[in-house]
């Protein structure tokens, strides 16, 4: 790549338009260049054919198309299709394609490595090395598109903010790519069929909800006991469970939405009553729904999968509390592509 051309998929499309003024073409132009990029997703100046070759020689020599490349394609005995996907810059981020009866839903990155450090998590062994591009995380999402409907005869039904990286800490092209992804220009997805899975940055939420984002806000909260969170996570002390039910409470009010929590149930650690009774309370702050994620181990064996009955003591308590519960399988385990396991280990 040279590095005297910019990306072209940096310009807006007004941009564009002034770009072929100044070389005195007509602006139409600029929209023509926009929808390959975008709607039509092409990687290439020469697929532009509705441009002259001429006009297409003059955006090589300009401009340069900072696309992804699927790497690697692993699938999963369950149908689950993992992805390395290699960056322009050499960079290697995984996303998902998870299957089920009714629906295809792409899991994606947002960070190469991650900005935090959730001890339970693959990703997070790995240290933040930038952040993704609006035109690198939508990227996936058309890779994503094209195998689903290759492999399971159907588009793309949902997309999920859960692969490496938190997506908070990357907010501006976060929220750059969910426009590209939904706008009529782009992909033309509804922003209902999002979730954004953060690991609790209050002040973000707070901006989330400032900004009147459309899409669903999922948390991963893994213990509601202040001391047992920071042991999980971290970097939990400076973002305590205080100030995360604050932020939360603020969303609600704003958006009047309700946030899933994402709670992973372990051995010895978070599988007491005080446990259970301690979600239970944070549950009943703003209105949610819990989802119990099945453990995937990373390798050494610091965190184990509770047993059955302490799940099961989960779903009792806030069922009898009347709090929407599910517990979810783990898809693609046989191929490191489950919840926490994304570490690019080829």
């Amino acid at each position: 790549m040279s590095k005297d051309k910019k990306d072209i998929r940096s310009l807006t499309k007004e941009q564009l338009r002034d770009f072929f003024t100044s070389i005195g073409q007509q602006p139409f132009r600029g929209n023509q260049v926009y929808e390959w990029l975008w709607s039509k997703g092409s990687h290439t100046f020469e697929d532009m054919t509705n441009i002259s070759k001429d006009t297409r020689q003059l955006l090589e020599d300009n401009f340069v198309i900072n696309h992804i490349e699927v790497d690697s394609l692993q699938k999963s005995n369950d149908g689950t299709i993992k992805n390395a996907v290699k960056l322009h810059d050499g960079f290697i981020v995984e996303s998902v394609l998870i299957p089920t009866h009714n629906r295809t839903t792409a899991c994606v990155s947002s960070q190469v490595g991650c900005s935090l450090d959730c001890k339970f998590c693959a990703t997070a062994k790995l240290k933040r090395m930038r952040n993704l591009n609006p035109d690198e995380i939508y990227d996936q999402v058309v890779a994503i598109d094209k195998e689903s409907r290759l492999y399971h005869g159907h588009p793309l039904s949902n997309i999920v903010f859960m692969g490496m990286g938190e997506p908070l800490m990357n907010y501006k092209n976060v929220l750059a790519s969910v426009e590209k992804i939904t706008s009529d220009e782009g992909l033309g997805m509804s922003p209902k069929r999002i979730t954004l899975s953060t690991s609790g940055v209050p002040k973000m939420i707070k901006k989330l909800a400032d900004d009147a984002v459309k899409f669903h806000l999922a948390v991963s909260l893994h213990s509601a006991i202040q001391e047992k969170r920071e042991q999980i996570m971290p970097f939990a002390k400076n973002f305590t469970l205080e100030d995360l039910k604050e932020s939360l409470e603020y969303w609600y009010e704003k958006t009047n939405r309700r946030i899933t929590y994402e709670y992973i149930v372990w051995k010895g650690l978070n599988d007491t009553k005080e446990d259970i009774d301690a979600l239970v309370r944070f549950c009943l702050y703003v209105p949610c729904k819990v989802n119990i994620i099945e453990y995937n181990p990373i390798d050494d064996g610091e965190f184990q999968q509770a047993a059955t009955e302490a799940v099961d003591n989960y779903l009792h308590a806030l069922e009898r509390n009347r709090i929407p519960v599910t517990v979810r399988r783990s898809r693609g385990k046989d191929i490191d592509a489950a919840c926490g396991q994304l570490a690019n280990k080829q």
